[in-house]
């Protein structure tokens, strides 16, 4: 078995949607990054690639290449864990935490719990997402950005013994 961990953080900007867990929350602000800048997915996806001893997002998907412009993070976690398979490991569980002043994101954490769950093809009882302020210090705070962290536990299957 082994465990990694992953952070992200993304600034707030106009004309964006704001897309967390792999559901659209509604504000008057979104995530700007280029891809959907989902930081409670990206973060997941880190810890993931981590604990497998797979490099980051940025090695796999990297930002400077065109067809990962606007896309889904959804989409990139179910091709980290395509990667994962690959390399013989199977995902645990994850438990993330994203930190933000705003908007309320309690109400959407059920969702992304199932979404998360879904694209790992594991329980939703194995996927934990919180969400925390950071009473109103540092950029988090001044509404500036909204950051994530996660921790994943992977474990080889049976027989696996490539790297």
């Amino acid at each position: 078995m082994r465990v990694g961990i992953g952070y992200d953080v993304h600034p707030l900007a106009r004309g964006r949607r704001l897309v967390l867990g792999g559901v659209e929350v509604p504000f008057d602000r979104g995530l700007d990054g280029h891809s959907d800048a989902d930081v409670l997915l990206h973060a997941v996806m880190d810890a993931l690639l981590g604990a497998a001893g797979l490099g980051d997002i940025g090695t796999h998907f990297p930002p400077s290449d065109p067809e990962y412009k606007d896309i889904s993070s959804v989409i990139l976690l179910g091709n980290t864990v395509r990667l994962l398979h690959g390399h013989g490991w199977r995902v645990i569980n994850v438990d993330a935490t994203i930190v933000a002043e705003q908007p309320r994101l309690s109400p959407f954490v059920p969702q992304m719990r199932r979404v998360i769950s879904k694209a790992l093809e594991i329980s939703p009882d194995c996927v934990g997402v919180k969400c925390t302020t950071t009473e109103g210090l540092g950029f988090a705070g001044r509404g500036e950005g909204i950051a994530a962290q996660a921790v994943a536990l992977l474990e080889k299957a049976v027989g696996e013994d490539k790297e």
